[in-house]
């Protein structure tokens, strides 16, 4: 504590950075700062609660930049992030991007759902965002159903299924009509922007239609689809009519975690709402700050208008994101910063329970861990399980927990190169081949390898782990004979560590040992299936590796395939090819 005394002394009063370092000399948190010097050394001059204190207790030491200007030290903050991806930055960590609709520029457009936006070219036709997927799939295909679009990717050899059916208007063949296809572009970019009035007259229309001709099946199908416009997709009008693409930011601070919203304002109206909560580490002001900055730097089209609270600064913000940033204190917007604070709070004090019972699962639940294993520190595990079928089609699978949480990005799959049934040979080849890639290409060790296995399993691995001079402690889990998990196998020699089953940390361990068992066997099941359908290529005269990889890109799996028509087959073989495929189909069904 001396030597930081020391260090803080040295702190100057400028903008800038600083990175707080663990007793491992890894980053853990970065921050930025007006006057470093006040702002670093608050967080020992004063007493903190819930993640801040948790910090606390773990800097060792840290280092700081110094910069001109504080939109300098904004831009730095969020790339040291980017690069040290420290333990208590978890805003960064949210990979989440957020789908849009795209009506392509094409001749014929076609409706899609995208999210990576930087390799879009033009965005003049992209709509959204969407929080929930779900939500612009069942929009793309309410459009798709009511407007002929096309569908195919690139235009098939002859009409298909969706013009048989009214949904598509045969462009791949016949000649079309230019003026029709631009009234569908309109009509569909009104609809998206929010005004539903020509698709609900539309269907009006039919349905009465349908209803006359005694057709109700089809009068029933129309209206359950202007009652999903009517009920979902309705948007509430705001008070400012000048139509300008803005979005709302508003935060309410609670008990230790900050509540934002946001809503998306488009042609008028209030088209999507994206809410967050984070737990506040540094001032609430650089906390929301930082988000704003983050978020729009995750695949999210930037508006012409971003109106935040005061308590931000708008003009670095402005300066940073290229856009309008207006902090309102009277008026009209300032009126929507108060809606959306007001739902920020409404939020946060609706979820704080469950937020408190996640914490308690995740962050808390690992705390433990870390104590009965007696280790210093516990921010990475990774899972191994094992799956064969008679010693063929031999996989294994890793899966990452970071802090008690899944980084589903770092999972791994491993197809074994020895083909038979041996546990051990294979727990060897997969925790070698992972553990010399780690050493040879420098990545983030684990503290902690669980192997789903007795104690051979893990005697094989800790001899792997010793061979390759890693200090990393391995565990496994035992199963009883419900196959739930039972107790901890640790220690040296091993023993085993029983678990009280109402506890979080054997919530913590089941949902571990689930979430690998699964990333496994469902890795095998696809590779099995893969094995299952080439070996019946193998007995179709005419198809070799490159027609085989063509049809196992396209079906995948063996009932995929057997429901695959003659006509579909030809899509990829040649007739006489395709033929014997379907009939060798027909007789393997059969037997």
């Amino acid at each position: 504590m001396d030597y930081i005394k020391k260090k803080l002394e040295l702190l100057p009063d400028k903008p800038g950075c600083y990175l707080m370092k663990n007793k491992d000399n890894v980053v853990i948190y970065v921050g930025k700062a007006k006057k470093l010097k006040r702002r670093v050394s608050s967080y020992f001059n004063r007493i903190h609660t819930g993640k801040t204190a948790r910090l606390v207790s773990e800097i060792r030491d840290f280092e700081y930049i110094v910069v001109e200007s504080e939109t300098e030290s904004l831009i730095l903050e969020i790339n040291l992030i980017k690069k040290y991806d420290p333990k208590y930055n978890i805003l960064l960590r949210d990979d989440k991007s957020y789908p849009y609709i795209e009506l392509t520029n094409e001749e014929v457009p076609r409706l899609l759902i995208v999210r990576n936006l930087g390799r879009k070219k033009k965005i003049d036709r992209l709509y959204g965002p969407y929080p929930n997927v779900t939500a612009a799939r069942q929009t793309v295909n309410l459009l798709n159903r009511i407007y002929p679009l096309r569908k195919c990717k690139t235009y098939e050899k002859k009409l298909c299924l969706y013009y048989h059916i009214g949904q598509c208007l045969g462009y791949c063949k016949l000649k079309q009509n230019k003026e029709k296809i631009k009234i569908m572009e309109k009509e569909i970019i009104e609809f998206l922007k929010g005004n539903h009035e020509y698709v609900t007259t539309k269907l009006e229309k039919q349905m009465n239609n349908y209803s006359e001709k005694l057709e109700f099946e089809k009068a029933l199908e129309i209206k359950e689809m202007l009652d999903y416009i009517k009920i979902t997709l309705t948007r509430q009008k705001v008070e400012i009519s000048d139509n300008v693409d803005r979005d709302i930011i508003g935060y309410y601070e609670f008990k230790g975690y900050l509540s934002i919203q946001i809503f998306f304002i488009r042609s008028g109206k209030i088209q999507e709402r994206i809410s967050k909560t984070i737990p506040i580490i540094d001032d609430v002001n650089e906390e929301l700050t930082r988000f704003i900055a983050t978020f729009y730097t995750k695949n999210i089209l930037i508006p012409k208008e971003i109106l935040v609270p005061n308590i931000v600064d708008d003009n670095i913000l402005e300066e940073y994101l290229k856009t309008n940033v207006k902090a309102p204190v009277k008026g009209v917007k300032s009126k929507l910063i108060e809606m959306a604070n007001e739902n920020a709070k409404i939020k946060i004090e609706n979820d704080y329970e469950l937020i408190e019972k996640d914490e308690n699962r995740t962050y808390l639940a690992n705390e433990e861990l870390r104590k009965i294993l007696n280790m210093n520190k516990l921010d990475r595990i990774e899972l191994f399980d094992n799956s064969n079928l008679f010693g063929t089609f031999n996989v294994s699978g890793m899966v990452v927990f970071k802090n008690g949480l899944k980084a589903k990005n770092e999972y791994r799959k491993y197809k074994i190169t020895n083909d038979k049934n041996d546990d051990y040979g294979t727990m060897k080849e997969v925790i070698y081949r992972r553990y010399f890639r780690v050493l040879k290409d420098n990545l983030e060790k684990p503290d902690l390898i669980i192997v789903d296995g007795g104690i051979g399993q893990i005697n094989v691995a800790r001899e792997v782990i010793n061979s390759l001079a890693l200090n990393i402690k391995v565990v496994g889990l035992k199963k009883d004979d419900k196959h739930t998990t039972e107790a901890l196998l640790a220690n040296d020699p091993i023993e085993e560590i029983k678990i009280d089953k109402k506890s979080n940390l054997f919530y913590y361990l089941e949902r571990m040992q689930d979430e690998v068992h699964n990333f496994t066997i469902s890795y095998h099941k696809n590779i099995r299936s893969k094995g299952a359908i080439s070996s019946i290529l193998d007995n179709v005269e005419g198809i070799g590796e490159k027609r085989k990889k063509d049809l196992l890109k396209k079906y995948k799996t063996i009932t995929n395939l057997k429901k695959a028509s003659l006509e579909e087959l030809e899509k990829i073989l040649p007739k006489n090819i395709s033929l014997n495929l379907y009939n060798f189909l027909k007789d393997y069904k059969e037997k």
